[in-house]
Formats: structure tokens, sequence, C-alpha cells
């Protein structure tokens, strides 16, 4: 409502200061121009253009004959100029906020010829303000922060508002701060917008966040001067003033239970020291300070470090206590100075910890055992005797048995009620040195408590095994040797290992200390020397000497063993290497180069190749016949003796009389194959004897016929045990692919078999009546 009157003085003003101007140019024609600078209030909103000013030269006679030019900073959009008269006017809208002042030029011209009458002169139109801008507070609204029970007049935060109008053209920028909302906590300072406290004591716990609206009016808070407002909020942050308390208003002390089978380490429960602070100011530390558990348990602080942690400490056993009590103290960690008045900043409470009773295994006496125990211990020798226990108050039976999976060859048998550990079995230290056994204990009552113990029973060794030679048992002597050469040195091997060491003592057998071919030389370090006791050896004289060596041990008791060393007559040369020996195989000397034994092994790799290339396939009359689908089925049981019906016997003691017999056969079954008796020719049946020569004949009669068909198996091939023997010393007792061979077997070995295999030696063995001594 002030606006328009504002302008109309501002125009008079202007009218009366520019006829004014005119009298004086009229005074001083030394200035053609009459200029100055001019004013104009801003936010005019007259219907008529704003009237600013006049330009006129004192050359101008109201003729109509100069023209007037405006140009410069606005002219022609916001002011214009008549070029007759000179005057100006705004004719759009002014803003002092938007732009201050304008700089224009006038010039007057002939307004026929356009000649310049004055030189071209600048002005200024300045906009003067008014009060149309409020205060305002540009970053509203605003947070801040101050620590509770701050002081009264601890500063908060300053507050800056900023009037966009004129602050050097009287009051309209000039601003004042006052507090409409927040007292009485809060107060603003007029003059600085410093907001401070203004309440004592304000307590964070008892209310945390406050609103604050400040005021600021420009006119200097005059009365119909601007104003704006901002919103402040307030936080109380925490400092450490309240002491931890355990909540000891529903029960004194706290109550926790775990059970006695809790490992080391075991969370029992967790208590809590109730702080009103919050963060750094809010967190603990737990200590057990007393009570007869504090060995037992431990307690530690969570990671939030609020809560205390307790945990098992030690192994638990409800027998023996069935609970304990602890005194546990919660502490603040972060403690402020200003505020120590007001502590201790701690507290205790009592814990009381139940034990729980649980069925536990049973208990050994011992974590481990450990026996020893000799070798040639007997069959039923006591190892060892373990003892477990059930360790609860009903302490119940106890059970033992071995894990078999410890002791799958079954060398041990355990008492089931006593838990005596026993041999059942002879042990060997030489097969398997130790045995470690799992003893197993289980409850009575309940067989899903079982307990286990390790027994290590270490097999301690007895001088039980003989020694013998190792490596070749067989060493070769040249021909051209002479008496007293070394031809072999030989060593022995124990399986046993006395503590001492091993001591062998080497000697000819009794029945070949006399030779007169070799002798024996004990080194007494374990080794002996076999030397020749002559020379003149010749392949054709002898081509093979067995000489029979005794060897004992040292321990107790004495063990002993004969091993024969085969040595062979050869040719060498002048330095001792083998050129050649008789055909049968021997042991190649340790002269030998690598490069000669690699040729020699390559050379029977061939030969073998070449062997089982060319070999003959058996022959058999009818190609698609398969030897092993040809299986006897005996669908009965052998009845011994007294079964005269399932196999007549007179045809071993008499081949003859078996076609005789031929018809009378059991009833309860038809033979799949016929006997192969009756094919035998009755010329190569030796005959007329006793009954060991008859089943003789059989014997060689079956043997021949064999041999000379090829069209038939031979008979053993019908048999499930076509190959047994593999794997043995005497290998296959097959005669399978037995017609393949070219070579001649040799039976001698039939008389080193003990007396079941003499018949066979006397039958196939070759005794040689006029043999040369063996040594």
């Amino acid at each position: 409502m002030h606006l328009p009157m504002l302008l109309m003085l501002n125009n008079l003003y202007n009218i009366f200061k520019q006829k004014l101007q005119t009298v004086v140019q009229k005074l001083h024609y030394s200035r053609s121009w009459v200029w100055n600078q001019f004013f104009v209030l801003e936010e005019y909103t007259g219907l008529e253009p704003l009237y600013i000013g006049k330009l006129h030269s004192d050359m101008d006679k109201g003729d109509g004959s100069i023209k007037y030019i405006l140009t410069g900073e606005g002219a022609g959009t916001t002011f214009t100029i008549d070029d007759s008269t000179g005057d100006i006017h705004a004719i759009q809208r002014l803003d002092r906020e938007v732009k201050a002042q304008y700089i224009l030029r006038a010039q007057a011209r002939n307004r026929l010829t356009d000649r310049p009458l004055e030189p071209e002169s600048e002005f200024i139109v300045k906009i003067q303000d008014i009060n149309d801008n409020e205060p305002r507070f540009l970053d509203g609204p605003y947070q801040a922060t101050v620590p509770e029970m701050s002081k009264i007049g601890t500063s908060v935060i300053q507050l800056t508002a900023t009037d966009a109008d004129d602050p050097t053209y009287g009051n309209s920028a000039r601003v004042v701060y006052s507090i409409l909302e927040g007292q009485p906590y809060f107060s603003v300072d007029a003059k600085t917008g410093v907001v401070r406290v203004s309440l004592a004591d304000m307590d964070r716990e008892t209310r945390e966040n406050y609103t604050v609206v400040i005021q600021a009016k420009d006119m200097g808070g005059q009365l119909g001067g601007l104003a704006g407002t901002t919103t402040i909020n307030i936080t109380l942050s925490d400092i450490n003033d309240n002491p931890p308390m355990f909540d000891q208003s529903k029960q004194p002390s706290a109550h926790m239970s775990i059970p006695e089978s809790a490992p080391v380490g075991s969370v029992v429960g967790r208590i809590w020291a109730k702080d009103r602070d919050i963060g750094v100011n809010a967190e603990m530390k737990y200590s057990i300070i007393d009570g007869d558990g504090r060995d037992t348990f431990d307690i530690s602080t969570d990671p939030t470090n609020l809560f205390g942690i307790i945990t098992v400490k030690k192994p638990l056993n409800f027998e023996n206590k069935p609970s304990y009590t602890l005194k546990v103290e919660g502490a603040n960690t972060h403690l402020d100075p200003a505020f120590r008045h007001r502590g201790p900043f701690k507290d205790v409470t009592i814990v009381h910890v139940s034990i729980e009773d649980v069925d536990e295994p049973p208990q050994f006496d011992l974590p481990a055992y450990y026996v020893e125990l000799p070798e040639d211990a007997e069959i039923g020798t006591m190892v060892k005797t373990v003892s477990a226990r059930d360790p609860d108050a009903a302490n119940n039976t106890v059970r033992y048995s071995i894990d078999r999976s410890s002791d799958p060859d079954k060398y041990f048998y355990i008492e089931i009620t006593s838990g005596s550990l026993m041999t059942v079995r002879s042990l060997d230290r030489e097969e398997v040195g130790w045995h470690n056994i799992t003893i197993l204990a289980m409850e009575m009552n309940n067989p899903t408590q079982i307990a286990s113990v390790s027994v290590a029973v270490r097999v301690l060794d007895v001088n039980d095994n003989p020694p013998s030679l190792m490596h070749y048992l067989e060493a070769y002597v040249c021909e051209n040797a002479k008496a007293g050469q070394l031809i072999q040195t030989v060593t022995a091997v124990d399986p046993d290992e006395p503590l001492g060491g091993q001591h062998f003592y080497y000697s000819l057998a009794p029945e070949a200390v006399n030779n007169p071919n070799f002798t024996l030389k004990d080194n007494q370090d374990n080794t002996a020397w076999i030397l020749t006791r002559r020379g003149g050896w010749s392949q054709q004289d002898q081509t093979v000497f067995y000489l029979p060596i005794f060897i004992s041990d040292g321990e107790q008791p004495v063990q002993s063993s004969t091993s024969t060393l085969t040595i062979r007559v050869c040719s060498c040369d002048q330095e001792g290497n083998v050129m050649s020996c008789n055909a049968e195989a021997y042991s190649l000397p340790a002269s030998l180069s690598r490069g000669a034994l690699i040729a020699i092994l390559a050379l029977m790799i061939l030969l073998m190749l070449s062997l089982r290339t060319h070999r003959k396939k058996p022959y058999l009359c009818d190609e698609e016949e398969n030897v092993h689908e040809n299986i006897v089925r005996y669908d009965d049981e052998g009845g011994g003796e007294e079964d005269t019906e399932a196999f007549d016997i007179a045809a071993m003691w008499n081949p003859r009389e078996a076609h005789h017999h031929l018809g009378k056969m059991r009833q309860d079954m038809l033979p799949e194959i016929e006997s192969l008796s009756r094919y035998v020719p009755q010329a190569c049946v030796m005959g007329g004897g006793s009954g060991d020569s008859n089943v003789h004949g059989y014997v060689l009669a079956k043997l021949l016929e064999a041999d000379m068909d090829p069209c038939a198996p031979p008979y053993d091939s019908l048999q499930t045990y076509a190959y047994e023997g593999e794997g043995s010393v005497a290998e296959s007792l097959s005669s399978l692919q037995s017609g393949t061979s070219n070579t001649d077997h040799e039976y001698d070995y039939l008389n080193d078999w003990g007396p079941r295999f003499k018949k066979l030696a006397e039958m196939y063995g070759v005794l040689e009546t006029n043999s040369p001594p063996l040594w």
C-alpha cells in the first residue's frame, strides 16, 4: 500500500530535479548537455510507462530539428526515448536484485542531415531498492548435536540468513534473529544467530531430540519488516553418566544349567548388565571375581561388548559336584572423567550353575595301554587286564569286547566280564611286530554307551628262526683254478633281530668236512669264504658239486640250518671270466659287465617270444570242442570203503577185468563218460605181479594212452582242479599242453618230497648207480 506513494514521490523528485538542471543548464552555457545520474524505484506496477528523466541540448530551439538517440544497456527494450523531446521512460518492470544499474549513451543529431550536433555522452540509471525480499536460510533445515548435561550458554550452532535487498540503502537488509519454538531449552543471539543451551542438565536418557524454530526479520525487526524461518533438529549426544546395573528386580541372582557331558568351551549362558547409555559408553567388561566355580567356568564379552558369555573351562562331572556359584562383575570400559563422581560404573550379580546328570559311557582307568609280550608266548597267555567303570551314580555293569577291525586275524581274546586280554594264536614277531588292539567297554543296561581304549602290544623277539644263506646258492669254479683259490663269499640272513646284533658261525656239514675238493673259512664277520683244495678241474670228470654248509647263530636257544651250495665247473679265460659251462643253468659271475648282462637278457626274451610264436597248439579232433567244457559231474558223496557201487576198485587192481563188469553199474545215476580203462591196450599193462605192480602198470598204461592219443583230452582236464598247484614250487600237476614241450622232464626232485611221494619217485625218478661224489 506504500509502494504507489513512493513511486509518486520519486517521480516528483525527478521532475523537480530535471527542472532544476534545465535552469542550471541555461545559466551555464559552457555545458551543451543537460544530463545527470538518474534514479528510479524498482518494482513499479503502474499502467503507464515510468518517466525516468529528460535529455535536452541548448541547441534545441523547439522546432523539432533535433533528433535524440538513446543507446546502451536496455535501450529500446527496457528504456525508450522520445526523439523529439528527449523524455526517457521505463517500459518494463525493474528489479534491483536482478540488475542494480544501467549504463546508457545519448546523442543529439540533426534530423535532416543526421549530423551529430553534440558529442555522445554516457549516463547511468540506478535502480533504487525497496524492501521486497525477506531474509532466507539457504541451508535449512539444520541438524545439530550437543552433549547431554551441557552447561547453559554452550554453543550449539550458528545460523546465517541472507537478504537480497540492498544493505547500503535503508534497513531493508538489516536482519534480527529470534526463537519461535524451542524454549526454554535453547536460545538464539539476535545479532549473530548463534543458538545456545539455555537449560542445564538436559538428560539424553530422558529426552534425546528437540526441534527449534528460528526467525530472521529485516528492517531491524521493526514493524513492517519481512521475515523468514528455519528449523533446527537438535540431538543430545550420549555421555557416560549412568552406571551399569544387573536386573535384580525380579530375581537377585541368575540360574543356569548345563549337562555334564558338555565339552570344554561350551556356552552355559549369558548375562547382561543394563546401561542406559549407548555406544561406547555402554560397553562392558565382565569377570568372575569370586565363587567356587571361578576355576571351572570362564566369562568373556560378546562381539557387541554388551553381554557376558559364560563358558565351560574344565570338564564337568555331576557325580563329583552338581552345582557351582559364580560372582560376576560387569564394568564400563570407557569412563568420562567429568562424571566419575557419579560412580562406581560397575555392578555385581550372583550366577548359580546347575550340572545336569547324563548317562555317560564307561571310563577306562588309563587313556591307553602298552604291553610287551615275547613271540613264543603260549596260547592262552594273559596279556593285560583292562578296567573300566560306569562313572554315573548307577554304576552299571560293564562288558568288554575287541573291535575286530583292529584284530582281523583274531590273535587275541578278551574275557567279557574281567577284561583279561589273552592270546588265542601263536605270535610271530617276524610276521607282525606290533598289534594295536581297540578294546570296547559297554554298559549292560545301555548298549549305546560304549567307550574304547587302545592296547599296543609289542611282540618281543625270540631266537626262533635259523639262519640261511642269502642271495645265490650257486657258484662256479674255473677248470684252471688252483688250490686255495677263493671261488665264493657267502653270507647268511636271519629274520630274528637280537639286541646285540647278528653273529653267524659257518662250517662244512659233518658229511663234507673231509671232502677233497673244497674247504670253508669263517671270516668271523658274518661271512665265509669257499676255497678250493686242489686244482685240475675238468668238466668231463664232473660238472657239478654240491657243498653242504652248516650255519648257526649266536643267540639262545641256538638255531642252525644246512644250506647246499651248488658249484659248477666252467671253462674260463685267463682273467677268470666264464666262457662256457654245461647246459644246465648256473649263476653268472659277478665279473660280467652290465652290457653283457643286458645282451644276455635280451637274447633270452627274444628266444622266449620266438618259442611262444611258433608253439603248436594241442590238436583236437573236433576244433569246436572246448576241453574245459568237458566236466564230469558227481552229484553224490562218496561212501568210503563201504560204498561198493560208486567205484569198482577192482578195475585198479586188475584192469583186464574191467570189461567184464561194464554192465554192472549203479542204478541211481548214469555215467556221463564211460571208464577209459577199456581202451587201454592189454599189451601195455605190466601184469601178473603183486597188487603194487598191477597199479604201477595200470598207471603207466594210462599215461602211455594219454601221450599217444592226440584226440583224447588229458584225463585230468575233465576235473575242476585243472589249474591246481598254480604258484606253488611244484607248479601245476596237470598234463595239459605237456605234449608241446620238446624237453624231457626230470623228476629227481620227487626224492626230496618225503615218504608220500616215494612211489612216484620210484616210478619216475632215475637213480644213478655210479654217480660221482656230491662234494
